[in-house]
């Protein structure tokens, strides 16, 4: 059976020169394509391809919450974003909301290849910038990471939101009620000194928190 795989790209020319050049590879199958994630989840539930490749500056709805949406709603879709960004901040948005690639749009289509096959076996492929970026965000930062005081219970929760699970999903796995996870989430701010999960999961990466 073929891969399944969808498209996120405003770019109409590039889209339609990738939706051409993968449906010519032999496993693999575009079953859609759109120019931006504004109705990303609907098409991800109807659709449910395997991989998602994903564009991030797009009109109306952007590529870091369309990741956002589609792992709400499949998490078992694989999403590799496809972009000229290489900022920290984008990079980290992305791999906090759950992107299990990212690659730059100055790789090849044999590259793009490569890392569709390497995360079909569970890699996590990434362009060597961008990996780069990522080894250095793990060295040790400071003793700061040692002073944030968060018990057993939001550190675990912390590693959820770091695999960027939802609040409902965080519940379900952990069998406690919704309003719990909330009042960890909200405590877990607090000592982090942070206002949205975004920020508690940089925080936990930059720092070695989890």
């Amino acid at each position: 059976m073929a891969t399944r795989i969808m498209l996120f790209e405003d770019n109409s020319a590039l889209r339609q020169s990738m939706k051409t050049l993968l449906n010519g590879v032999e496993g693999y199958e575009v079953v859609g394509d759109h120019g931006d994630c504004t109705n990303a989840s609907q098409a991800v539930e109807k659709l449910q391809p395997d991989i998602v490749i994903m564009d991030i500056d797009m009109p109306r709805v952007d590529g870091i919450e369309g990741l956002r949406r589609i792992k709400e709603c499949r998490p078992e879709t694989v999403v590799v974003m496809h972009t000229v960004f290489e900022d920290d901040k984008k990079l980290f948005d992305c791999l906090c909301a759950g992107a299990n690639g990212y690659l730059l749009k100055n790789s090849s289509f044999a590259q793009l290849l490569n890392a569709l096959e390497e995360v079909q076996q569970g890699g996590a492929p990434m362009s060597p910038a961008v990996a780069a970026k990522v080894l250095r965000s793990f060295h040790p930062s400071s003793a700061l990471k040692n002073s944030y005081e968060l018990t057993k219970r939001e550190l675990e929760l912390l590693q959820y939101l770091v695999k960027g699970y939802s609040y409902k999903m965080i519940a379900a796995d952990l069998f406690i009620s919704l309003a719990t996870v909330q009042t960890h989430v909200r405590n877990i701010y607090t000592k982090l000194h942070v206002n949205c999960g975004r920020e508690a999961v940089v925080v936990a990466l930059r720092d070695k928190i989890v």
